[in-house]
């Protein structure tokens, strides 16, 4: 068989299971699902670049591969899967489908513009890269869930919907702007793993206890 199938791209496989997971949801209106889905994507995206860096003897083909499948399957979880999710949230207008067009563009772009840059980076340094340029794609993974999470707290859903619309313009503008974003330290990293975990807890576990709650003191 063709492709590579070692312990270094198990996270990544997993990540994209994931989110093909979510769409099956989102498509059938089991939005707590798909968001829940989404986060896991984001966790598997968290930790996959970190594993394939312990295998010390990995070609130049690996490499290239890990690179690739890496952000085939970040188009298919943090692009494709917010779209349809935050369509079937509502956001269904003209001027809301144009929105998510320009924001799964911002996303094709950005993730080509990557792989260019990453291999090219890889052949001058094996240096970890320091910083993003521009806001990772990943991003997408814990901004909606939190937004879905705390979605019982807003008046109403169209001041909701309000906020999903600026959500998405603003993260799909900020995937192609040229600023510098620095990665995130160790301790960083698990205290943003911790959040999202925990989002993930609340949408699973107790998310329509909590929604039920909020709607009572209304």
């Amino acid at each position: 068989m063709i492709g590579y199938y070692d312990y270094t791209v198990i996270l990544t496989y997993v990540g994209f299971s994931s989110g093909v997971a979510g769409i099956f949801c989102a498509s059938t209106r089991h939005l707590r699902l798909a968001v829940f889905f989404l986060a896991l994507a984001g966790l598997c995206d968290m930790f996959d670049g970190k594993i394939a860096r312990t295998k010390k003897n990995r070609t130049e083909d690996e490499k290239s591969f890990g690179i690739q499948i890496d952000s085939l399957c970040d188009m298919v979880c943090f692009g494709v899967l917010p779209i349809i999710i935050c369509f079937m949230l509502g956001m269904k207008h003209i001027y809301s489908m144009v929105i998510l067009i320009l924001y799964g563009l911002a996303g094709v772009i950005r993730l080509g513009y990557f792989n260019v840059m990453e291999a090219k980076r890889q052949r001058e340094t094996n240096e970890s890269r320091k910083y993003y340029q521009g806001l990772p794609i990943t991003s997408m993974a814990i901004a909606l869930p939190i937004v879905f999470v705390v979605s019982p707290l807003f008046p109403n859903h169209h001041i909701f919907l309000a906020v999903l619309h600026v959500l998405v313009a603003a993260v799909g503008g900020l995937f192609v702007t040229d600023i510098r974003i620095r990665k995130l330290s160790a301790k960083e990293l698990f205290l943003l793993v911790i959040v999202v975990a925990a989002a993930v807890a609340v949408i699973v576990f107790v998310w329509h206890s909590w929604w039920a709650f909020v709607r009572s003191y209304r």
